[in-house]
């Protein structure tokens, strides 16, 4: 039998765990090198990057714990109309038990209730079972990145529409 998921907006109190939940994930993939969220500033203080407008980030909660979360961001020079999936990552225990798929869902329909139409993704090679699920959900592979996010070691770009 599965444990009660909960998913909700972030809270201040949630920054430091989050922080070591995605450098944890990116560490364990060996994606943890420049250019990337691993040693983006805002990674510590996500629930203030996250109270900007066009922008919401999800805790995933199993009996009150954290085990990971996902969010939509504006990212700067995006198309009209097009946010960023950002910062989507779960404990190990957590993947694989359909966690993941949930933050998606709760994600894309955020943005779609936020009016966007498309949702962009950058990831790693290195993070593949992540990649498959982007594919899953219908993300299509792009040549080259879009907008100005900043995280030029990401070389994966993907698009979806809403």
């Amino acid at each position: 039998m599965s444990k009660p998921l909960n998913i909700r907006p972030i809270s201040k109190e949630d920054n430091p765990m989050i922080a070591t939940i995605i450098r944890s994930c990116l560490t364990e993939f060996g994606a943890n090198k420049p250019g990337t969220v691993f040693y983006d500033k805002t990674t510590n203080h996500l629930f203030e990057l996250f109270e900007e407008n066009g922008a919401a980030y999800f805790i995933a909660e199993e009996e009150g714990k954290i085990v990971g979360g996902g969010g939509i961001f504006p990212s700067p020079g995006l198309p009209a109309g097009t946010c960023e999936l950002v910062k989507m990552y779960l404990i190990p225990d957590a993947r694989g038990t359909g966690i993941g798929a949930t933050l998606m869902n709760n994600c894309m329909s955020k943005a779609k209730e936020l009016g966007f139409v498309s949702m962009y993704i950058e990831t790693l090679p290195e993070l593949k079972k992540a990649i498959s699920v982007y594919e899953k959900f219908g993300f299509s592979y792009l040549d080259k990145p879009l907008g100005n996010t900043g995280h030029f070691g990401c070389s994966v770009w993907m698009l979806k529409s809403l």
